[in-house]
């Protein structure tokens, strides 16, 4: 059986694709579901099976815990990392891409060499840094490693962009007088951002996701993030699993706005990533 195009239908694609989606599916249903179960009667009946009367009781446990402090301070976090980190990566990018000499060379070695340095392997030396600060156990204590951390992939990504710009784009803006600072915003911002996007979102689902500075650099309740709220939630709700779901769902939402809100420009700048 051949179709219209002369080509064999990929029956085992498709059969590893649905299996794949199942697999993925399922244990999202399975927490939806859940969290909007009474614990009274969650063991007692079919686990996968939808709630006959669907309650919101545990997500009205998880908003009267302090979780929304949890979710205020991840989002100071989240915004405190990305607005920073983008715009100095984005001038970075271009001025390794427009500028030259020895030490712009040496700048993307060392972004090159931030690369091979993963979180683990520094998070000493950075909690010795912190505490010299007088940093500890505040937002700032974890905004600040998050932005260096950033920075380098972000740095790569963008310039790659600003490479693909025509040069004859960026001469014409001198010609007609513009300074750098003004092709910067006024050029390469407009063409890139795309490319913008697709780091901020990026670095958002992996600050967003932190756990390793916020365990370490954090201590009183009051600063915790998000995932340090979850682990705090299975401890308080260990035996709540409905309350636990519930809480992994409101945590798991901005995730799912931000992939909504900026979906044309994160397929478009991953396209063409994969395109170079």
């Amino acid at each position: 059986m051949r179709t219209r195009g002369g080509q064999r239908p990929n029956w085992l694609g498709a059969l590893i694709s649905i299996l794949w989606l199942a697999i993925v599916i399922v244990p999202i249903y399975w927490i939806i579901i859940t969290s909007f179960k009474d614990q009274s009667t969650y063991f007692a009946t079919n686990t996968m099976r939808p709630p006959p009367d669907p309650s919101l009781e545990p997500y009205k446990r998880v908003l009267e815990s302090d979780f929304p402090r949890y979710f205020l301070n991840s989002v100071i976090v989240t915004v405190g990392t990305i607005i920073p980190a983008v715009t100095i990566s984005f001038m970075a990018a271009f001025a390794i891409v427009r500028g030259s000499g020895w030490f712009l060379r040496w700048t993307t070695i060392l972004f090159l060499a931030g690369l091979a340095l993963p979180l683990q392997a520094v998070v000493i030396p950075v909690y010795l840094i912190i505490i010299r600060l007088r940093l500890y156990d505040t937002l700032l204590a974890i905004v600040l490693p998050s932005i260096a951390f950033a920075i380098p992939l972000s740095v790569l990504i963008l310039a790659n962009f600003i490479r693909d710009v025509p040069k004859e784009l960026f001469e014409s803006m001198r010609l007609d007088g513009a300074s750098e600072w003004g092709t910067l915003w006024n050029l390469a911002f407009p063409l890139v951002r795309p490319a913008l996007v697709t780091v901020s979102i990026y670095n958002g689902l992996t600050v967003w996701n932190g756990f390793i500075l916020p365990l370490i650099l954090t201590q009183s309740p009051s600063q915790r993030t998000l995932p340090l709220a979850l682990q705090s939630f299975q401890g308080q709700f260990q035996i709540d699993i409905p309350a636990v779901l519930a809480s992994v769902v409101l945590a798991t939402l901005p995730i799912v706005v931000l992939y909504v809100l900026g979906r044309r420009q994160l397929v478009s700048g991953l396209t063409a990533g994969f395109s170079k």
